[in-house]
């Protein structure tokens, strides 16, 4: 089946706003996570979708705050739910369905409770993103790039954090089992590091 355009309209403008240009293969990766997680659940495909692609905007260098002071204290989510909805409706993307999106953009970090399917299984996928190899990944390219994360020893507590809380936040049972397999992976790595540097990780 071939997909509607305003999918690929949603994938070309990821494509070319993701920046820096690590930040573009989370968006295919949730949508498809989310997917593996709602397997035998009844949602909108289409609003998972588009709330999947576009629940990042906000972050995007060209999107978020330039200066340091103003990015500290910088909430995407408003943001990035003002332009999906302008964006979607000029792609074509069903109206009656950008309430939905809004909704699962709105409640997808791990310290929100969402009330829609689409909101919980983006919810947990986001979380899942945050542990394992991939988690791994997506903080250590942080280091020396993000003013917050200068060196290696910066983005520990981060990974620590995940592990030892985030991966206790997922809610749905496929994502549970998938939480507890990434978390191992991720657990296994702090020890090494701890093994291999002790206190000279710097």
């Amino acid at each position: 089946m071939t997909p509607p355009d305003w999918r690929k309209s949603v994938v070309e403008y990821i494509r070319v706003e993701a920046q820096p240009e690590d930040k573009f293969g989370h968006q295919p990766r949730l949508y498809a996570l989310a997917s593996t997680i709602g397997e035998d659940m009844d949602y909108d495909d289409d609003v998972l979708f588009a709330a999947a692609w576009m629940h990042d905007l906000g972050v995007f260098m060209g999107h978020r705050p330039q200066d340091p002071a103003q990015l500290s204290q910088w909430d995407h989510v408003p943001y990035t739910i003002r332009m999906s909805r302008e964006l979607l409706t000029g792609w074509g993307f069903p109206h009656e369905k950008l309430a939905g999106v809004a909704e699962a953009i709105g409640c997808h970090q791990a310290k929100d409770d969402p009330t829609t399917v689409e909101g919980m299984l983006l919810r947990n996928a986001d979380i899942l993103e945050q542990l394992g190899a991939i988690g791994i990944l997506r903080a250590a390219v942080k280091v020396g790039r993000d003013t917050r994360y200068p060196n290696f020893s910066s983005i520990l507590p981060v990974l620590n954090d995940a592990v030892n809380r985030l991966a206790n936040k997922t809610r749905l049972i496929r994502s549970k089992t998938m939480a507890h397999a990434r978390a191992e992976v991720l657990r296994s790595f702090l020890i090494a590091v701890h093994d291999e540097a002790g206190d000279m990780l710097h």
